[in-house]
């Protein structure tokens, strides 16, 4: 058995950063980083042939039939970011919504370039691009939910969210924050609630290995369609993460970056508050750098 992969667990402490956060996707960053592919993979080969090897043959052939030495390496770097940044994110988002959200538009951003140079025969995909971005911007029109966090609904929320974020575009943590169970699942992180904890990793787990398998299919028979909508999706959740939104009312952003508010431009914002407008652009600007410099590094690794 291979041992521990620290550049790999980097990658998962930077999905585990861009899933606490609605409106990022751990998917994206695994898509960027270079890992899309066998995280899918490896993910599907933990099945009930997996369990027979174990039995058949040991520990030591099922952990490479599972690739078990990335899994564990990128699984501890996602708990290990979603664990120390759960409060920080929390604070960043309540505090200063307008920046944060400005360094993510242009994460996302570049990273909508980096899958869609990555299609094969981009130009003939322009329906599923459309389609994509189609569904980004519906998906940000919908208004939140009101739901109790019970055992089952955090299940079933992170069930749903789950897919959402080994997908590259909509966010898992925006989904739950339609579901009205973001701030559940923060306060469970942070006040390390076992049972709440325990309940949500079951439905990620649960809806993790059954959506994984339908991703495979389609990534081997319909590359070309599915990264197209993906792309589209990337683009059309600039929606979500705009950071200038004032309510119905013209008030300011209560929630930060919750659904249901309007997209205004940077001038109209700063009639009500301080729009930041240098600082979001320079942050916008990094976060397009920041994620060309991940792509050319991963490369590399």
């Amino acid at each position: 058995m291979k041992g521990f992969y620290p550049a790999v667990y980097l990658r998962g402490m930077a999905m585990g950063a861009a899933d606490v956060v609605p409106g990022v996707s751990g998917g994206t960053i695994a898509f960027i980083t270079g890992i899309y592919d066998e995280l899918i993979e490896s993910l599907k080969s933990c099945n009930l042939q997996a369990v027979s090897l174990l039995f058949k043959a040991g520990p030591v052939a099922f952990w490479q039939y599972i690739n078990g030495s990335f899994l564990i390496s990128l699984m501890l770097g996602v708990v290990t970011s979603v664990l120390s940044l759960a409060r920080l994110i929390s604070f960043a988002l309540a505090q200063y919504p307008v920046p944060l959200a400005a360094l993510f538009f242009g994460l996302i951003l570049a990273s909508a370039l980096i899958v869609y140079r990555q299609i094969p025969g981009a130009g003939k995909q322009l329906l599923w691009l459309l389609w994509g971005i189609g569904f980004a911007v519906l998906i940000g029109e919908i208004r939140p939910a009101e739901i109790e966090a019970t055992p089952l609904n955090l299940f079933l929320s992170g069930a749903l969210a789950i897919c959402a974020m080994i997908l590259p575009g909509i966010s898992g943590s925006f989904i739950l924050l339609l579901l009205g169970m973001y701030q559940p699942v923060i306060e469970a992180v942070k006040d390390m609630d076992i049972m709440a904890l325990l309940s949500f990793v079951a439905g990620c787990g649960v809806g993790l290995m059954l959506f994984v398998r339908l991703l495979s299919w389609l990534m081997h028979h319909y590359r070309a369609p599915l990264l197209a909508g993906l792309s589209g999706i990337l683009v059309g959740s600039l929606s979500i993460i705009w950071p200038w939104k004032l309510d119905a009312s013209g008030r300011l952003l209560s929630e930060s970056l919750a659904p249901g508010w309007q997209n205004v431009l940077p001038w109209d914002y700063a009639q009500r508050a301080d729009a930041q407008l240098v600082l979001s652009l320079i942050l916008a600007l990094g976060g397009v750098v920041l994620v060309l410099l991940i792509e050319r590094f991963a490369k590399k690794a």
